[in-house]
């Protein structure tokens, strides 16, 4: 009997850490169990064909809100072509609501609830050995003649019970690595799964150090801690920092979901001392109204959670990624925008303005129609509006995100959105008046080469903050110039450069700074471009600037940049 497990990940560099789980633990049954992932970028038809070639009898899916629709369509085409296959789903997207799933796709035959191994190896000992029966097994709902039977629920297991699940590094060189060292959340955020089990459950350190060791070994380019709350117990936290810092190989790069505000000095002094570019963070916000976070049931203390924030960014040596939620009860239009420049103010490296997601089995699934929050009826669920906030408020909020996730989170345009910041009363008011320039000038429904997010905000400039001042036009097109060239070696120069600095010279700069030539340019400034961009204000200062590549800030990915004077 063969069994396919299949994951549908939403891009090809993720994995997907479930179904390599519940391999290991079925190991037994190895010489049954095959592995198949996708992403959501697919054709329904090519994961319909590469399913059918394996002639399975089995076919289990791991289902998430990003690739459920997806899976729905494919598992009807498949019936069809394979009638006596067995269907089966897991995962968060119908663990909730295992029966009305049963009942709406007439081709799934079951769905395992919740955690999955031991779950996984039973089945597997059902449909291979028949050592039992479908009824005797916890945590499962499945289609019995014209009922559906769901049986008793599934007690939580012990981490260290859970095998290490990646037993060919070699095929993950080139993807991201999902690990967790912990299960369940201390918190209670009502629009977050993880909620559900408040009981945290922790990998012994000694087991995780081994296995982290492994990636270390493998040189993986990034590890990502599922764990919801990381640093929710100290001293397992600070002994897995520590180590990877005592171990680091120069490359891994490892990611952390934490609770900033739960961070004391001593840890923000530790994490100030790691490698630059050896850890992200990434810090939930969702919103700074105070009504909101009690409403939704989030402790945070925010004023701890800024001051911890600023800390680590001047040490300059870790990525931070803020998070905000759109659609939170009590957060109408101006409420955000508030909560939106408070977070933009802690300069993170990035902000990820979400849409709030009505998850099923979520407190907020059953506290929405209290705030008037409509949601999408199929997944991701998203919110449409709410009391507070109209569809076309979240619209207007749609096009603030699309404008920082390419002005902002690209890191291609610090400087210059830095100087447009004194031109605008707010960051708030900068961004929503360049998603109205985009969709004025029918900017926003195509796609946009780098260079020409470039021109784009150039005359966006000149439309919106340019006074018939000449010296401002220069200055600007300057910054933009520095940072278009932080990021690589342009092969032409932009419309928008100004004259560029002769061969011979540019020459004599980069040797003199023992720069390779292809891996160096050197460009010429009238006016104090930074300084212009920190302050708002300019004056003429003519000089070189040299960009060395082969130096890159392991942050930002900017070119390390060297100010000559003229001679």
């Amino acid at each position: 009997m063969k069994i396919l497990l299949v994951a549908v990940n939403a891009k090809y560099i993720h994995s997907n850490l479930a179904i390599y789980y519940l391999k290991e633990y079925a190991k037994t049954y190895e010489e049954h169990i095959e592995l198949a992932e996708y992403t959501i970028n697919h054709r329904t038809e090519d994961i319909l064909k590469g399913i059918y070639k394996t002639q399975a009898d089995v076919v289990a899916f791991s289902c998430y809100i990003w690739n459920i629709e997806i899976i729905t369509e494919v598992v009807v085409e498949l019936k069809k072509v394979m009638p006596k296959v067995k269907i089966w789903f897991g995962g968060p997207e119908v663990s909730y609501n295992a029966k009305e799933c049963l009942q709406a796709i007439d081709e799934l035959d079951g769905i395992t609830i919740g955690e999955g191994e031991q779950t996984f190896l039973e089945l597997m000992e059902c449909f291979v050995d028949s050592k039992m029966d479908l009824s005797q097994i916890k945590g499962i709902a499945y289609k019995s003649a014209d009922d559906i039977v769901l049986t008793e629920d599934r007690e939580a297991m012990s981490l260290d019970a859970v095998p290490f699940p990646y037993d060919d590094m070699e095929s993950f060189r080139n993807k991201i690595i999902y690990y967790e060292s912990s299960r369940g959340c201390p918190f209670s955020c009502s629009y977050c799964l993880s909620s559900l089990d408040r009981r945290v459950r922790l990998r012994s350190t000694e087991l995780v150090k081994k296995e982290l060791q492994i990636f270390l070994d493998y040189e993986i380019a990034q590890v990502k801690f599922v764990d919801r709350t990381f640093n929710c117990k100290k001293n397992h936290a600070m002994e897995i920092w520590t180590y990877i810092k005592e171990h680091d190989n120069g490359i891994t790069n490892f990611h952390f979901e934490i609770s900033a505000d739960m961070l004391d000095e001593g840890e923000i002094e530790f994490l100030n001392t790691l490698r630059p570019g050896q850890v992200q963070l990434e810090i939930g916000v969702q919103s700074t109204n105070p009504q909101t976070i009690e409403a939704i049931h989030r402790k945070m203390d925010l004023k701890k959670l800024a001051h911890n924030v600023e800390k680590i960014r001047k040490g300059h040596n870790i990525h931070q990624h803020l998070d905000l939620i759109v659609g939170l009860p009590y957060e109408d239009y101006d409420s955000f925008i508030n909560s939106f420049n408070d977070v933009y103010s802690l300069k993170a490296d990035q902000l990820q303005l979400g849409f709030l997601k009505v998850l099923k089995g979520s407190y907020m699934e059953t506290d929405s129609s209290n705030h008037g929050i409509v949601y999408q009826d199929r997944a991701p669920y998203e919110v449409l509006q709410t009391d507070l906030l109209s569809y076309d408020e979240i619209l207007k909020l749609k096009g603030l995100c699309d404008m920082v996730e390419a002005y902002y989170n690209s890191g291609q345009f610090t400087y210059s959105m830095e100087f447009l910041n004194h031109y605008c009363k707010t960051p708030g008011d900068l961004y929503l008046s360049l998603s109205e320039y985009y969709e004025v000038n029918g900017l926003d429904q195509i796609g946009h080469s780098r260079i020409r997010r470039y021109e784009i905000l150039l005359d966006f400039f000149k439309v919106n903050v340019l006074k018939e001042n000449k010296d401002l036009l220069d200055v600007f097109e300057e910054i933009l110039t520095l940072d278009m060239f932080l990021r690589e070696k342009m092969k032409s120069r932009p419309i928008f450069a100004h004259e560029g600095v002769e061969y011979h010279r540019m020459r004599e700069v980069l040797d003199r700074y023992n720069i390779n030539r292809r891996d160096g340019h050197v460009e010429k400034f009238n006016y104090d471009v930074i300084n212009a961009s920190l302050t708002g204000k300019f004056e003429k200062r003519v000089g070189l600037m040299v960009f060395d590549y082969s130096r890159r800030d392991p942050l930002n990915k900017g070119a390390k940049l060297t100010e000559v004077k003229e001679d």
